[in-house]
This record gives structure tokens, C-alpha cells and sequence, in this order.
């Protein structure tokens, strides 16, 4: 079977998805090999800011630009843990690199330079990710979960959250409504 590279970009979920995790979500894939794939949800902002996670880590928030931001739901494994998408990349101690320009990090030392005013120019922070085991995301793309397309990182990084889901979907230029949820099916 002809496997397909699906880093760096959006997963849309269909209309007929139940999963309360992922329904109508967007997720961006940070990593996907013959291992599986990783990848955060980047349209649940949940009811808390940066400033309420700075303060709950005890780390000092003194950018000001940052301090209302919005904290997402990455996904539901590891929820007690925070992932930090960002560009540019940096050189940070634990970092997927997505893209030359698009990097993912889980290490302490890129929330202390966000907090000094140091850090990325662009970040997202979600408590948890996405995960699928090594098959598990084609086996749900063959049932017709998921509609796929080419990240625009602009979608993340400069779209409102309510707007990314339908940003995402506009890339692929479809009128979601009008698909329907059978497998093999126009």
C-alpha cells in the first residue's frame, strides 16, 4: 500500500464524526511515519489563558502580549502536559522540527523565554495532543473520518479560533454539507 506523509498538514473531521474529542476539529499534524502520528487541535481554546498556566507552573508571564491568549485542548492523550507549537523553529532542549520554519516543543526552557519576552514570535499552547497509532490514522482516512489538506501554518497562527475550522475547509475549496457519509459514496 502506497503510504502517505501527512506532516504539516490539517485534519478536518467530517460531518458524521461522534468522537466529543474531534468533532468538528481541526487538527494539524506535527509528525506522521510508519509509527503513527502527532498532532494538536487548534480550534478548542479551553477556558484558560497563558497567564492562568504561567501562573499555574510558577513561571513569570512579563510579555504582556501573550498573557490573555487563549490555552487549547490538543488532544486527548496526555492532557496533563502542555505542547507548544511555534515559528520560527528556535533551538529549544525538546523540539519536533515540522518545518524549517514550524516546530513543536514540549520543554520547560520555551515557556520561560515566552514569559521574559524571549521566545517565538508565534506560539500555541494546548494541553494534550492527538495521537494514532502506526496504521490507526489511514485506517480512519479509509472510513472516511477525516478530510485532509496542506496546512497554511496562517490558519493557526492568524485566524480566530472559531474561524480556523472553516479556513481549513475553504483550502480545499467543498461545501462540507453537501458530502455525504458513505464510504465510496459522491
Amino acid at each position: 500500500m502506497q503510504s502517505v506523509n501527512l506532516t504539516h498538514h490539517f485534519l478536518i473531521a467530517m460531518p458524521n464524526m461522534v468522537d466529543p474529542n474531534f468533532a468538528r476539529s481541526l487538527t494539524y499534524i506535527c509528525e506522521h511515519n510508519e509509527q503513527g502520528a502527532l498532532g494538536l487541535v487548534v480550534n478548542r481554546p479551553i477556558d484558560m489563558t497563558l497567564g492562568g498556566l504561567f501562573e499555574q507552573v510558577d513561571i513569570a508571564l512579563d510579555d504582556p502580549r501573550w498573557v490573555s491568549l487563549p490555552v487549547y485542548f490538543g488532544g486527548p492523550v496526555q492532557v496533563d502536559r502542555g505542547f507548544v507549537l511555534h515559528r520560527p523553529a528556535g533551538t529549544w532542549q525538546s523540539t519536533l522540527a515540522v518545518r524549517d520554519d514550524v516546530a513543536l516543543t514540549t520543554s520547560k526552557d520555551i515557556l520561560e523565554a515566552v514569559g521574559r519576552g524571549e521566545g517565538p514570535d508565534q506560539i500555541l499552547v494546548s494541553l494534550g495532543y492527538a495521537g494514532w497509532g502506526a496504521g490507526q490514522l489511514e485506517q480512519e482516512l479509509g472510513q472516511n473520518a477525516w478530510l485532509t489538506v496542506a496546512a497554511d501554518i496562517d490558519v493557526v497562527f492568524n485566524v480566530p479560533p472559531g474561524e480556523r475550522f472553516q479556513a481549513a475547509v475553504d483550502l480545499l475549496g467543498i461545501d462540507l454539507t453537501r458530502l455525504s457519509d458513505d464510504v465510496g459514496h459522491a
